[in-house]
């Protein structure tokens, strides 16, 4: 079969080298539009359990991937003046970049096209394949061909977000809210290579105004997060792009949904289907567990003719919107947890830091801070209580949601 993968981030790449392993005989290219070496973003995280899925999939790039990842067991939030620190799972960090030149080498090894500056742009005609696999990120311009038909709809964040990195190596993944004359700002960073780290700022888009932060170049909105973030950076820098060329941008997230994912032999994969909050960390994951899910599917049809493709793109389809349904609840309620921060920062240290793990929960935004607190507590140790919670959960919010204007 002659497959075209239109988009070279990594579910693209991973989807080629599970293809190709599992037919030596098929004929991949994969079309990224940008230079080889050139990506955008920092380091991305995962979790162990995502090794385990890549190992049974490929153990020899499962093994580089490992290889080249730091890990931390710790998270470390630091607000105003306090701090607390809380070990937990043992979490990954990779850099992007590295990331990818891990695939593509290892999709190449195995016999598969990688082009690079080779972009499919609007009106130009797609690859000449039996499957396109539409990989080419949230602003995909082959999904955008035929956006009436898989139904695309996208939802903007609340609050504003930068994704910047830092020399600074963090050795947990740290969380650090800083209250300035016009609200809370705050960062998430994590450690990914040996000298540099993921910073992403985010902030309501009255302390972004008020800030003067919408109005500032590149230059000036840097030197002005440094020394609102200085203490947690030790004086370390904030640097706005992993690659030559362009600025970091200010943005507004976007959560993207498909009514389907599929029109003729064209299949969506990665944020060309779905995207899900970065809070939760778990982009880049998803697209690689999509690439399994479609390769799985395609194994599993009975022949190599285009009426085969329907059947393989339904299954992939559905098991993937039964998987990323938990998912996508928990990103929603953890963007909404940061857009009504207000509500439980000025909670004392271990409580604040408490409701930022629960901050998934379908719960929370319902019940007085406090009193989810105690109610988490008690039920880590009483099984009864712990079956309420879990029973009280889903049903509180359904009846909340149903009862507002």
């Amino acid at each position: 079969m002659k497959i075209a993968c239109v988009g070279g981030g990594p579910a693209g790449l991973y989807c080629s080298i599970l293809m190709k392993r599992q037919d030596p005989g098929h004929d991949i290219t994969v079309h990224e539009r940008d230079p080889a070496g050139s990506t955008y973003g920092w380091g991305v995280t995962y979790w162990g359990s995502l090794l385990d899925k890549l190992a049974a999939g490929d153990p020899e790039s499962a093994r580089a991937v490992r290889e080249s990842s730091v890990r931390w067991s710790e998270g470390v939030a630091h607000v105003g003046d306090r701090t607390t620190r809380h070990h937990g799972d043992e979490g990954f960090g990779i850099g992007r970049g590295r990331l990818l030149g891990i695939l593509a080498e290892r999709a190449r090894s195995l016999g598969v096209r990688v082009e690079f500056e080779d972009e499919i742009t609007d009106g130009a005609a797609l690859p000449d394949a039996d499957l396109v696999v539409a990989c080419d990120g949230v602003r995909s311009t082959v999904r955008e061909r035929h956006a009436a038909h898989f139904g695309t709809e996208v939802a903007l964040g609340h609050n504003t977000y930068i994704w910047l990195g830092t020399t600074k190596v963090f050795d947990a993944f740290t969380f650090a809210f800083v209250e300035t004359p016009h609200g809370w700002i705050w960062c998430y960073a994590y450690g990914y290579g040996e000298d540099r780290s993921t910073c992403v700022v985010e902030c309501s888009p009255r302390t972004w105004t008020g800030l003067g932060l919408d109005r500032a170049d590149e230059a000036a909105g840097l030197a002005l997060l440094e020394r609102l973030f200085a203490e947690v950076l030790d004086g370390h820098r904030l640097i706005g792009r992993a690659t030559a060329g362009g600025s970091a941008q200010w943005r507004n997230f976007r959560t993207l949904t498909n009514r389907t994912w599929s029109h003729g032999n064209v299949v969506l994969l990665g944020d060309a289907a779905h995207t899900t909050h970065y809070s939760i960390g778990a982009g880049t994951t998803l697209a690689l567990e999509d690439a399994i899910a479609l390769a799985d599917a395609l194994g599993r049809r009975s022949g190599d003719g285009p009426a085969e493709l329907a059947p393989a793109f339904a299954a992939y389809e559905r098991t993937r919107k039964s998987e990323l349904l938990p998912v996508q609840s928990a990103a929603r309620h953890s963007a909404l947890w940061y857009e009504n921060l207000p509500r439980y920062i000025t909670l004392p240290p271990a409580q604040m830091f408490a409701l930022l793990g629960q901050r998934h929960s379908p719960l929370l935004p319902y019940v007085p801070p406090q009193l989810y607190y105690r109610i988490d507590r008690a039920a880590g140790r009483v099984e009864s209580l712990r079956r309420l919670k879990r029973w009280l959960g889903p049903k509180v919010a359904r009846t909340l949601h149903g009862t507002r204007g």
